[in-house]
């Protein structure tokens, strides 16, 4: 008997840390400037507060932290389709984003969410 294959297959879902009471802005952020869905959160863990969100396959968690500090580099990197749009997308809900031209084949920029986290949005050149 042939035992069946195994590894790792995906990504599940990314999760950031917020700070307590930041679900308004976090929800306000994802939703409206991302375009995100929230999702449920199943009742136990929903009751430690954060939310969640999903776009196609992409599932961001966003889970409360009492002592909560944004990282400084860690970040989701998210691709994205037509990035020109979206930046503007962004930026017309007053994120501020920064482009960053140092990865070949593809242009990328970066902003932060309302808690501070970093989040990169890159689309493959042509």
């Amino acid at each position: 008997m042939t035992a069946p294959a195994c590894g790792l297959a995906a990504v599940d879902h990314v999760q950031l840390a917020a700070p307590p009471g930041s679900e308004g802005a976090l929800r306000t952020f994802y939703a409206d400037a991302l375009g995100m869905t929230e999702i449920p959160k199943p009742p136990v863990l929903a009751a430690r507060g954060g939310c969640w969100f999903a776009a196609g396959p992409v599932q961001l968690h966003l889970g409360v932290e009492e002592d909560f500090r944004p990282a400084k580099k860690a970040h989701p990197g998210l691709r994205v389709t037509g990035i020109e749009g979206y930046a503007a997308r962004l930026e017309s809900h007053g994120v501020h984003v920064t482009w960053d031209d140092n990865l070949p084949g593809h242009r990328r920029f970066y902003a932060h969410d309302p808690a501070g986290n970093r989040l990169e949005f890159l689309e493959p050149d042509a």
